[in-house]
């Protein structure tokens, strides 16, 4: 069973966030990230919002790290754990920036980069940094377009509807020569597009049936990860509740489950980190 890491500290969502959090720095980020690759965890996750607007707190928080720094750093102190983001906002970008910062991180990483990307959510946000958002999400399957010929190839080309580029060099690249794109959101366009266009899906905020209806809606391609979220897990307290958790979205069709984890301080977490590992691992030995 594949279990990715909802990485906590770096993003504070209230209603899921500990409270220990409040006030934990990187030295917690780097112990937890420790852990998690020793215990053989698919991905550590970061997000981004440049800036959230004040009246917006309430249900998003306002804590989010930059992803490419935070993740270089944690890259530095891991050696096999992926580094997720959830997601890249497209739309606040140009694709060849995309491809130049997180192909360095490719680079610099080994070739752990998994790239989540989506088309963003806060008007607000895109009137204060100049982008686009009543075609935003046009602009971003054009986005995922050029991005699939840029991160991996030093001399790329493109000519789409919003992007057109071509005679430039991007060095370094990603040295995953097919670097995997899942593609954030909550709606049946977010699923076409990651079936048709990307290697994966991580929604979030869907009960099981929507999940279920949703994904019975499309042709799940062969490789294609469907990530999904159990909300925070208590494997220590409650570990009758966390083993029903992971089996449901295994059921749904989950091929990574990504993981939130309650807990009272950083090395309550990493208690509750191992924990989790086994019972994953024993509902694992159980199913075969």
């Amino acid at each position: 069973m594949r279990l990715g890491l909802s990485t906590p500290v770096v993003v504070q969502t209230p209603g899921v966030a500990s409270a220990w959090e409040n006030g934990a720095g990187i030295d917690d980020v780097v112990r937890i990230a420790k852990v998690a690759d020793e215990l053989g965890f698919d991905y550590l996750t970061c997000s981004e919002h440049v800036a959230v607007p004040a009246d917006q707190g309430a249900g998003r928080g306002f804590v989010y790290w930059d992803p490419v720094a935070t993740l270089a750093f944690l890259a530095a102190h891991t050696s096999g754990i992926r580094l997720a983001t959830s997601i890249v906002v497209l739309g606040y970008h140009h694709p060849l920036e995309i491809a130049k910062t997180y192909g360095t991180l490719d680079l610099i990483s080994g070739g752990r980069v998994v790239l989540g990307v989506g088309v963003g959510s806060i008007e607000a946000e895109f009137a204060m940094l100049g982008s686009s958002w009543p075609d935003r999400g046009a602009r971003a399957d054009d986005a995922i377009r050029a991005l699939r010929t840029s991160l991996s190839d030093p001399r790329p080309s493109y000519d789409g509807q919003f992007y057109r580029f071509s005679d430039v060099i991007v060095e370094p690249c990603a040295v995953q020569p097919h670097l995997p794109i899942w593609v954030g959101g909550r709606t049946p366009r977010s699923l076409r597009r990651a079936v048709q266009l990307c290697d994966g899906w991580m929604p979030f905020g869907l009960g099981g049936r929507a999940l279920t209806e949703m994904l019975a809606s499309v042709d799940i391609p062969d490789g294609f990860d469907v990530v999904l979220g159990p909300g925070p897990l208590d494997p220590l307290g409650d570990p009758a509740r966390t083993e029903r958790r992971l089996r449901g979205l295994r059921d749904v069709g989950a091929t990574i489950i990504n993981c939130s984890i309650t807990a009272e301080s950083v090395g309550h977490y990493c208690d509750q980190l191992a924990a989790l590992r086994a019972l994953a691992d024993t509902i694992e030995q159980e199913d075969a």
